[in-house]
């Protein structure tokens, strides 16, 4: 068993103590936050467990083999700092840092002591994102088009970060995982409906050099919650609903082609519409799957599928995207 703690029970932090709490690979000593609110309602739940806000006292114990990290971004780098420098294998949920050189310090010391550093990309552990990665490796859709993606609902307003860096982690992170390439430029355009100073809606829309386009719509503003992603190839298309239970990846044997021009210059289009199918998906929970490919890094000495340097990738575009927003919409060309 490895011995864990968790620092952050507020949000997203019970979902990761219900998780380490059921898996006999984990034993779970300590969970830490700020607010004895927070502390008290794990209390009522898992009575056997340290509820402490001090999380010194994690970094000071020596039988603690691994930190889980879930608290609000600005916070991380200091605590992702002080685990890897304690020798714990450390786990921080996305985005990953605020600052690209503090990333990178963290990467470094990471490498340095040896230890796995993941970064909490949920969807590149989901069996569906898995599938379609599998789909699109294949050539199963032909020649991409373009991606589009929707992820909205109604709330919660952040105060830590505007929408993108809430809710486009989660695709742009999908989105390279999927096709294995960076952008060439990205475009950002959005508002503060509520909060002026805090964008609640944004289209960020991104080119890649195998001439595929991609746009991510995402919004804290929206009647009902859509997480939709949209893949067209020029043999098939996929729709990829996350928020159904039962069939979350449907591919559509449908396209259309150019054929020889009229006498008149006009296109001659060919359209195709054929059968849907709709793969059998595993209902493993992406979360356990994401925590134990965490243990089997601790124990196998692997590198985590969304390592330091993954998650940098992400949060470097999330501050291009964020760039291009604030000098209204510019397209950002980027070199390297």
């Amino acid at each position: 068993m490895v011995k864990v703690a968790v620092i952050g029970c507020g949000y997203w932090g019970p979902n990761i103590v219900r998780v380490l709490y059921e898996d006999s690979n984990w034993d779970l000593k300590y969970c830490c936050d700020l607010d004895p609110q927070n502390l008290n309602r794990l209390t009522n739940k898992y009575s056997e467990i340290k509820t402490i806000q001090d999380s010194n006292i994690i970094f000071n114990d020596p039988t603690i083999q691994a930190v889980f990290i879930a608290t609000p971004l600005p916070s991380h780098y200091s605590l992702v700092k002080k685990s890897l420098l304690a020798k714990k294998a450390t786990f921080v949920e996305k985005p990953f840092v605020d600052n690209i050189e503090n990333g990178k310090e963290l990467v470094e010391i990471a490498k340095k002591n040896n230890l796995p550093l993941s970064v909490g990309h949920i969807f590149e552990h989901a069996p569906a994102v898995v599938k379609i990665k599998e789909l699109l490796d294949s050539k199963e859709i032909g020649e991409i088009y373009y991606i589009a993606s929707t992820r909205v609902n109604l709330g919660i307003h952040r105060g830590d970060g505007s929408v993108i860096w809430d809710l486009a982690a989660h695709d742009l992170g999908t989105i390279f995982y999927w096709l294995g390439e960076e952008p060439i430029s990205i475009q950002a355009v959005g508002k503060g409906s509520i909060i002026k100073e805090n964008p609640d809606i944004a289209f960020v829309t991104l080119r890649f050099p195998s001439d595929i386009l991609v746009n991510i719509q995402v919004s804290w503003l929206a009647p009902s919650k859509l997480r939709d992603i949209v893949i067209v190839g020029s043999q098939k298309m996929i729709v990829y609903n996350d928020t159904d239970p039962v069939e979350k990846v449907k591919i559509f044997d449908k396209g259309v082609k150019s054929l020889e021009h009229s006498s008149f210059g006009e296109f001659q289009l060919s359209y195709r519409t054929g059968d849907i199918s709709i793969p059998i998906i595993s209902n493993a929970e992406p979360l356990k799957e994401e925590i134990t490919h965490f243990y089997k890094c601790i124990k196998n000495g692997d590198t985590p599928k969304t390592d330091g340097v993954a998650a940098l990738r992400v949060v470097k575009y999330l501050k291009l995207a964020e760039e291009s927003l604030e000098n209204d919409g510019k397209t950002i060309k980027i070199t390297s």
